[in-house]
C-alpha cells in the first residue's frame, strides 16, 4: 500500500481541526472505527464508544470543585487516555505528573503548576494525598464514571493557541521546568510526523512508554487525529511487548534506546506488519543502529523535546544506516539553526541547536525561564550539534554539560565514546563531580560487557584522550541510572560517581 506523502497528508491535521474537540471530531467523522485497544485486558473501543467514556469522565471532573489546571498521578492506560481528552474538553489544562518521582518534587510541581484537581487511582491515591495541599481536590478516576447519561459535560475547547497541556521536563541536569503546550502545537507535531513517517489507514501505534512523558502521550493524540488505532500497554516488558507487537499486528512503536536494546536482546522476532520504530529519548548507544540494520528493524532515530511536542528531526532507516549517529533532517515547518556566539554556523561547525516553528512551546510556567530560553531564532535547546552538508542534524550533548577540570574543558560525550570503544564495555556515562583540587573531576559510570578492571579502562582512556580528560573516578555498575524517558539521569549519575 502506498502511504500518503507530505502533500497528500492529512485531511484531519489542518489548523481548523485544532479549534474543535479532537476526539469529538474523530467520533463524528469515523464513529464505528476502532480507535483504542487495551492490550493488557484485550478490550477495544470505537471512536464513538471512547467518546462516550470521555464524556462521562468530563462530567465527573466538571462536578468537582475547582476550574484550574488538572493534574494526574496515573500510569499508562485507558484511564489516563480518558482524562487526556476529558480535561481539554472542559477548557482546562492537563498536567501529567511522573508517578516515579519523589514526594518533595511532586509537591513542588503541584504547587508550581497551580493544580487544583489531582486525579489518581488505587495505586497512587496515597501518594496523591501526600503531595497535594489542603486546597487541592484529590479524586480516584474510578469515581468519575458515576455520572449518569452519555452526553456528559458540554464540549468547551479553547482557542488552538491557548494552553492545553503542561508537561515537566525530565530535569536530568537541574530542576524540571513546566512546559506549556497548545492544541496547535500538538496538531502541528502530528502533521509533521505524518509527513515523515507516512500514515496507513490500518496503522496500530503501540504505546508502551509512560504517558506522562511526551513519547507516550503524543502517539495517542496523533492516532486520534489520523483515525488510526492506539494500542496501550501499561508498561514495557521485553517479552510481553514482543507478544503485543506480534498479536496485535502493530505497525509502529515508540521506544527509547534502553527498551529497544532489551527487545533485541530478548530474541524478538519482527512481523511483516511493523513499518516504523520511532527511537528517541536520548542518543543511541554505539552499535544499536547497526544491530537494527542486521535485523531489518525499520528504525527511525529522532531528536525531540517536550518543548516541541515531540519530534524536531527524524532520520529514515536508510539515512540512519548510511550515516550512523544522525537524527536526520528537521521535520516539515520546523527550522533548526546551529548558533555559536550569536552567529549561525555553516555545515560541519558546532554550536547550540536552536529550533523554531509551529510545534514550539509558547513558554514555560516560569516567565524568567521563558525569557532565558528564547531568542531571535527561536528556542535555545541547550543541546550542542551540527548540520552536515546534506542538512542532517547531529546532536552531540548538552551545551551546559562541559566539565571544567583544572581550567581545561572536557566534553562528557567524547569521554563516554572513548570508554564505549573498549571491547569489554557495554555502555558508559560521564559527569563532572566537585573536587577541591581540580574544581571538577571527570567521573565515569561503566556498564561492563566482560571483566574489565578500572586500571585497564583508565589505561584505554589515556590512549584515546588528552590526559586532563581521563576519568579520575571509574565505577563499574550493572546499569546506568536513567529517567523514565530513557535519558541518563545525570544528577543520579553524579551521586553514584562520588
Amino acid at each position: 500500500m502506498t502511504l500518503p506523502g507530505p502533500d497528500e497528508w492529512p485531511v484531519d491535521a489542518d489548523r481548523s481541526v485544532a479549534v474543535t474537540d479532537l476526539l469529538r471530531a474523530r467520533a463524528e467523522r469515523t464513529p464505528d472505527r476502532t480507535l483504542l485497544i487495551d492490550a493488557d485486558e484485550d478490550e477495544r473501543w470505537t471512536a464513538a464508544e471512547f467518546d462516550r467514556r470521555v464524556a462521562r469522565a468530563a462530567a465527573g471532573i466538571d462536578a468537582l470543585p475547582g476550574d484550574g489546571r488538572v493534574g494526574t498521578l496515573l500510569p499508562t492506560g485507558v484511564a489516563f487516555a480518558e482524562v487526556a481528552f476529558a480535561v481539554p474538553r472542559l477548557g482546562r489544562s492537563l498536567v501529567p505528573l511522573n508517578v516515579q518521582l519523589d514526594r518533595e518534587t511532586l509537591a513542588d510541581q503541584v504547587e508550581r503548576a497551580g493544580i487544583d484537581t489531582l486525579l489518581c487511582d488505587d495505586d497512587t491515591e496515597e501518594l496523591a494525598r501526600a503531595v497535594a495541599s489542603d486546597d487541592v481536590t484529590v479524586t480516584d478516576v474510578g469515581a468519575l464514571d458515576d455520572s449518569s447519561g452519555d452526553s456528559g459535560a458540554p464540549s468547551n475547547p479553547r482557542d488552538p493557541d491557548a494552553e492545553r497541556l503542561v508537561m515537566f521536563t525530565s530535569g536530568t541536569t537541574g530542576r524540571p521546568k513546566g512546559v506549556r503546550l497548545t492544541t496547535a502545537n500538538l496538531v502541528a507535531s502530528a502533521s509533521a510526523s505524518a509527513a515523515r513517517l507516512g500514515v496507513d489507514p490500518d496503522d496500530r501505534w503501540l504505546i508502551c512508554l509512560p504517558m506522562y512523558h511526551m513519547g507516550g502521550l503524543a502517539p495517542l493524540v496523533r492516532s486520534t487525529l489520523y483515525g488510526t488505532r492506539a494500542v496501550l500497554q501499561r508498561e514495557f516488558d521485553a517479552d510481553e511487548t514482543a507478544r503485543v507487537l506480534r498479536e496485535h499486528d502493530v505497525t509502529g512503536v515508540s521506544l527509547v534506546p534502553t527498551t529497544l536494546t532489551r527487545l533485541l536482546d530478548s530474541g524478538w522476532t519482527l512481523t511483516d506488519a511493523l513499518r516504523f520504530v520511532l527511537l528517541g529519548g536520548g542518543p543511541a548507544p554505539e552499535g544499536l543502529i547497526e544491530r537494527c540494520e542486521r535485523r531489518d528493524v525499520p528504525v527511525f532515530p529522532t531528536y525531540g523535546l517536550t518543548e516541541t511536542a515531540s519530534q524536531v528531526a527524524t532520520a529514515t532507516p536508510e539515512e540512519a544506516f548510511a550515516h550512523e549517529g544522525t537524527v536526520g533532517r528537521p521535520l516539515r515547518d520546523t527550522s533548526v539553526s546551529i548558533v555559536a556566539d550569536g552567529v549561525d554556523q555553516p555545515p560541519g561547525e558546532t554550536g547550540e541547536v536552536v529550533v523554531d516553528g509551529p510545534t514550539v512551546t509558547p513558554g514555560y510556567l516560569d516567565d524568567a525561564a521563558t525569557a532565558a530560553a528564547f531568542g531571535d531564532r527561536g528556542l535555545r535547546t541547550g543541546d550542542r550539534g551540527y548540520r552536515d552538508e546534506g542538512g542532517r542534524l547531529w546532536v552531540l550533548g548538552r551545551a551546559d554539560d562541559v566539565i571544567v577540570t583544572g581550567g581545561e574543558n572536557v566534553r562528557p560525550a567524547n569521554v563516554a565514546a572513548a570508554l564505549r570503544a573498549h571491547p569489554d564495555v557495554d555502555d558508559a556515562a560521564v559527569v563532572g563531580v566537585p573536587d577541591e583540587e581540580w574544581g571538577e573531576r571527570v567521573a565515569a559510570l561503566v556498564v561492563p560487557d566482560g571483566d574489565p578492571t578500572v586500571d585497564a579502562l583508565r589505561a584505554h582512556a589515556r590512549d584515546e584522550l588528552p590526559a586532563f580528560a581521563v576519568p579520575k573516578t571509574v565505577r563499574l555498575v550493572e546499569t546506568l541510572p536513567r529517567t523514565p524517558s530513557g535519558t541518563v539521569d545525570r544528577e543520579r549519575a553524579r551521586e553514584l560517581s562520588k
